[in-house]
């Protein structure tokens, strides 16, 4: 029995150092494919990196939140994508439009979407993978619509718009500058407001949320809009970054948030999850984006090592959570 409860100890303070024992392996990973090549670790390159990732951390704070509730969300792809459209077509009918106003017009276009998704799953009860799934093909087919299927090209875009992903303050690119804001308002929301902390709750165990008087629609509605609203933003970042809109844009996206959630320790069985682990879960997969490359590892071989890390990492979020069960179910019964 003492063997056990040691076990189930040791499963336990995993969790506790996840976050340690990956940055320890982004650390390991940076220094081995330095080795192979040395322009890795230039300021330059990581810049670089880290301007490539931004979108990426961006959305991962949103996919967050939904995965604790115990939901998914396959939109967020065609959500950019509508969101971006629209900032674009705005830009290019009113070259002189203020970039901030395209920002807010894409933020409330996601916002839209994400209220939308999460009336169908919160008062209509629809699982959020059919749901999601249903909106995804919906929001493409209005990205469509809306744009006659033709692209917006770089040279349709103000150079203010496109001046949006290639500006910097301080030696730093905008797009870090603005994901890192996001960061530090989410991480405020989540860790010294009760709306932040019920949401964990509905996703620790959503009969007991409602026995205590949390309404779990309500949240469930907030994180969805909260998820379309950073998807919208995110649009109008892509459009910007890549001086392109397309109808396809970010076509399967929502595959490399998600993985960047599971690398950071997010639980897909809900009411786990941490800031500080999706950071790490986005820098670890841009790592792998950028680095492979480098390295001349075919691509082939690139979807391979990828998914056979996000699959360890599943692996070993599905043992840890074994072993905080067992160690919560001990305490009970001691």
């Amino acid at each position: 029995m003492a063997n056990k409860g040691a076990k189930t100890t040791f499963s336990a303070s995993i969790a506790k150092f996840r976050e340690l024992g990956l940055l320890g392996f982004i650390l390991v990973l940076s220094i081995v494919i330095q080795i192979r090549n040395p322009s890795f670790l230039t300021l330059e390159n990581i810049n670089d990196m880290l301007t490539n990732t931004a979108i990426l951390s961006i959305l991962t704070v949103g996919m967050m939140l939904v995965i604790v509730t115990r939901g998914i969300d396959l939109s967020i792809g065609a959500t950019l994508a509508l969101s971006g459209m629209i900032a674009a077509l705005t830009v290019k009918t009113y070259p002189g439009i203020n970039p901030i106003v395209a920002i807010l017009e894409g933020t409330l276009i996601g916002v839209i979407c994400g209220v939308v998704l999460g009336y169908l799953i919160s008062k209509g009860g629809i699982l959020p993978i059919i749901a999601t799934l249903g909106l995804m093909n919906v929001f493409r087919g209005i990205t469509f619509m809306a744009s006659g299927g033709k692209w917006v090209s770089a040279h349709q875009m103000p150079d203010s718009f496109k001046g949006i992903a290639t500006s910097s303050l301080w030696g730093v690119n905008t797009l870090i500058l603005i994901a890192i804001f996001i960061y530090v308002v989410m991480y405020y929301f989540i860790s010294h407001t009760r709306t932040g902390r019920q949401i964990y709750a509905v996703g620790s165990n959503p009969e007991s949320a409602q026995i205590s008087g949390i309404n779990n629609g309500k949240i469930l509605w907030l994180v969805y809009s909260i998820m379309g609203g950073l998807s919208g933003l995110a649009g109008v970042l892509w459009v910007s970054k890549f001086a392109s809109a397309q109808g396809d844009t970010a076509m399967g996206y929502e595959l490399s948030v998600i993985a960047a959630c599971v690398l950071g320790g997010v639980s897909i069985a809900g009411g786990s999850g941490k800031i500080s682990g999706i950071i790490l879960g986005s820098i670890l997969l841009g790592i792998l984006n950028n680095a492979l490359p480098l390295i001349n590892v075919s691509p082939f071989w690139q979807m391979g090592i990828q998914g056979s890390i996000i699959l360890i990492a599943v692996i070993i979020n599905a043992v840890v959570k074994r072993g905080v069960d067992r160690n919560h179910l001990m305490r009970r019964v001691i």
